[in-house]
């Protein structure tokens, strides 16, 4: 977060309090320092004294906001100002909040609660708060922790690592994880998503190219290779390539020196090499798409990581992670979730694993009200993720799940037809608008007492 006043009982509340969701803030107590943090970084959340900032003749709160907003437009401000000012003085800025001095406790954890939620994530991995290495892998299930055991075992060795599993399960994070806790944290740690570069421009990405080595090449290009020099390097997607491609590729890694494209000079380069790949790489070896002797080079050490379905324990962490993420940029302050959209996100099988349900929290956020997070006003969200299998009400000798289960998917159902209106639900249901709140109050306590557990 960052402060922009000058006043030092503001800042120890607000830092005060930050500090207490282990969340830190930084303090512009000047025109220049104002300019100068809010080109700095990405900020979550900015909190400005306009008239603080009156007082300087050569910048303005305006410009403060505006600097900070083109790296972020999505970015929540709220105004700092005296208990007498009028609200008019605070529309022209665009704030989307008000803090009046002095500073009332209450208040601030409110603000707080809205804009920098921190609910409790279970993370069984993060980077603490460096900044330029950022990364959290959040969640305890069995298999995460496997894939994050082996994963820290490899770090400190200098062995090629190729990272499988689905798209969107998390496989750059775990790439983070190895290049953090490596002896090489702190050299670069370079990316190049082999997936969207044809062959010629994946080469001249990688290894740089001379002035003039093609048309359009109006300067000398230092690629990725020379700019991991002493880090690490992964190759996103490695599998995309193709064999000619494979073959230059293979000649750098084993002897770690190349001639940019165009050049003559030998580049000599100190890299650890990190592949992912969303496919059977021992299939595409097989169907000769790409080299053996590649693969046995990429893969001195092959970890996986597995799909959500395979770690349901993990989602609900990941939910609370996104709202921590995503509520601030809609203003809402979640305390917990919908007992049946947790039931549907817990059941539905995710193919687009850990990015989809990150979509999905978001929307819910966005199309959402009240301060209880729920799929209630997403309609088409709850129709795609209603489980690939039906029940059917009728004689069957296959066995369908417990009489809870069936008026569980029966109210859920019913619900979702009503875009969530609960009388005309009730109807549909044959039952009483009040025992439908009971029921739907009673799965929810279910919830919150599991969660208090």
């Amino acid at each position: 977060m960052l402060i922009v006043d000058d006043d030092p009982q503001v800042a120890r509340v607000l830092l005060e309090a930050l500090a207490r969701r282990a969340a830190c803030g930084t303090v512009a107590t000047g025109e220049s320092k104002a300019l100068t943090y809010a080109d700095q970084k990405v900020w979550r959340l900015m909190i400005i004294n306009p008239a603080f900032l009156e007082r300087f003749a050569g910048v303005t709160a305006r410009q403060v906001i505006q600097r900070a907003r083109s790296r972020n437009p999505e970015m929540p401000i709220v105004a700092l100002v005296d208990r007498n000012a009028s609200s008019r003085d605070n529309t022209w800025s665009g704030c989307c909040d008000v803090l009046t001095k002095p500073l009332n406790q209450a208040d601030v954890e409110r603000l707080l609660d809205t804009f920098v939620p921190n609910h409790e994530t279970a993370a069984i991995a993060c980077s603490g708060r460096d900044y330029y290495h950022h990364y959290r892998i959040v969640g305890y299930s069995d298999a995460l922790a496997r894939t994050v055991d082996l994963a820290r075992k490899a770090a400190p060795t200098s062995a090629p690592v190729l990272i499988t599993g689905e798209s969107g399960t998390g496989k750059e994070l775990i790439a983070q994880l190895i290049h953090a806790e490596s002896r090489r944290s702190t050299g670069p740690f370079v990316k190049v998503n082999c997936a969207a570069l044809n062959d010629s421009l994946l080469e001249s990405e990688l290894f740089g190219h001379e002035k003039g080595a093609f048309t359009g090449a109006s300067r000398a290009h230092q690629g990725r290779f020379e700019r991991a020099d002493g880090g690490t390097l992964l190759l996103d997607e490695i599998t995309e390539t193709q064999p000619a491609f494979q073959a230059k590729l293979l000649r750098v890694l084993e002897q770690m020196h190349f001639e940019r494209v165009g050049g003559g000079e030998n580049i000599e380069v100190n890299v650890r090499i990190i592949g992912t790949t969303n496919t059977s790489i021992v299939e595409e070896v097989r169907q000769k798409r790409f080299r053996a002797d590649l693969y046995y080079r990429l893969a001195a050490v092959t970890l996986h990581v597995p799909p959500l379905r395979q770690r349901r324990e993990d989602i609900v962490p990941l939910v609370w992670l996104f709202v921590n993420q995503f509520a601030g940029e809609t203003g809402r302050r979640i305390t917990a979730i919908d007992t049946l959209t947790l039931d549907l996100l817990q059941r539905y099988d995710w193919p687009g694993n850990v990015r989809q349900l990150r979509n999905t929290v978001r929307t819910a956020l966005i199309f959402g009200e009240g301060d209880v997070l729920s799929l209630s006003h997403v309609p088409w969200l709850i129709e795609q993720l209603q489980p690939q299998r039906t029940v059917e009400l009728e004689e069957t000798d296959e066995y369908v799940g417990s009489l809870e289960d069936i008026e569980r998917r029966a109210i859920l159902s019913a619900l979702r037809r009503n875009n969530g209106n609960q009388s005309r639900a009730a109807k549909i249901l044959g039952i009483s608008d009040r025992t439908l709140r009971e029921k739907i109050k009673r799965y929810r306590s279910e919830m919150y007492s599991t969660a208090a557990l």
